[in-house]
């Protein structure tokens, strides 16, 4: 089989198109030919050898795909790497099997993206209607599904991101108040303005000063929880600052909920239904051939994409 394959860990460079023996088959996993293989940042720091669960090189990258069982049904499945290749073998239990009536970009979207911003809002910030919620990178895929989910629980919402284009789909998507995140100059002032002074809860997933002005702009007794550092740049928390205002910070990574019978179970159903009801809207991004997960990982790194990206066996 086709598969783009890691032999060392380091840049976009690195990913290698390859013929690759189909993977071993277990009594738990399930056999799926491969429609769309997920693109995310957590490939990308799996690529560097930065994930929080590396692996050793030679392996096959990709952490989520949509494809076809022997039998004609169509799953989509977080997987543990394996995904960049035309055949997957996907636990059974992290397999989930797509409603007819919600299409195949749509539900390849709500795997990673879906449900973290669905367990942030709902299972670690336990969001409400009382609350204004910050959302960092409010165009991409994990912001534009916390956004409509957001909205649809009745909290405020103030959406961060980088361009006028990107700000513009935040609102559409219905975000309260936009922020220019391309600069962290008086960002914090400028979080509590677009908030009417008040932030209560907030999503961070950038690090560095990104990370302190949003706990400087979260209001006495406001949750903060951290998702992913994109710049790589790591720092203490002030402690007398989250003891002086009993601020709360806490860590959510998706993989953590693996083990569990229900969590994943109850979210990809309430998002296959949020879709099939049409309130909410995955936001596409671009696709690429198998062969492209090069340019792939280049264009989201530097942040050129918007949306959930894809590689497309098809094509």
């Amino acid at each position: 089989m086709r598969a783009v394959v890691v032999r060392e860990f380091g840049g976009p460079e690195v990913l290698e198109l390859s013929e690759m023996p189909e993977p071993a088959m277990r009594p738990s996993s399930l056999k799926l030919r491969t429609r769309l293989a997920g693109v995310n940042f957590a490939d990308v720091h799996l690529r560097e050898g930065t994930y929080p669960a590396p692996m050793a090189p030679p392996f096959i990258p990709g952490n989520e795909v949509l494809g076809e069982s022997d039998d004609g049904r169509r799953f989509v499945a977080l997987s543990k790497g394996g995904g960049y290749a035309e055949t997957a073998a996907v636990h059974r239990k992290l397999a989930f099997e797509v409603p007819d009536i919600v299409a195949d970009r749509d539900a390849i979207a709500l795997l990673l993206q879906g449900n973290t911003a669905w367990h942030l809002l709902h299972t670690d910030l336990r969001l409400t209607s009382e609350d204004t919620l910050l959302v960092p990178a409010a165009a991409g895929g994990v912001g534009s599904f916390a956004v409509q989910l957001a909205k649809r629980v009745g909290a405020k919402v103030v959406a961060m991101a980088g361009t006028e284009a990107k700000r513009q789909l935040a609102t559409d998507l219905g975000a309260d108040a936009v922020v220019d995140s391309s600069t962290t100059d008086d960002l914090t002032e400028r979080i509590l303005d677009a908030a009417g002074g008040h932030v209560t809860a907030a999503m961070e997933m950038t690090g560095g000063d990104v990370f302190h002005a949003t706990l400087d702009a979260l209001s006495p007794r406001g949750r903060l929880s951290v998702y992913g550092s994109v710049t790589g740049t790591q720092g203490l928390v002030p402690l007398a600052q989250l003891v002086g205002q009993s601020k709360s910070v806490t860590g959510f990574w998706l993989p953590s909920l693996y083990p569990s019978r229900t969590h994943l179970t109850e979210s990809m159903a309430a998002l296959f239904t949020a879709v099939a009801d049409g309130w909410l809207k995955p936001l596409h991004g671009p696709t690429y051939k198998l062969g492209q997960a090069r340019q792939a990982h280049a264009d989201l790194a530097t942040r050129l994409t918007t949306g959930k990206v894809v590689l497309d066996l098809s094509l």
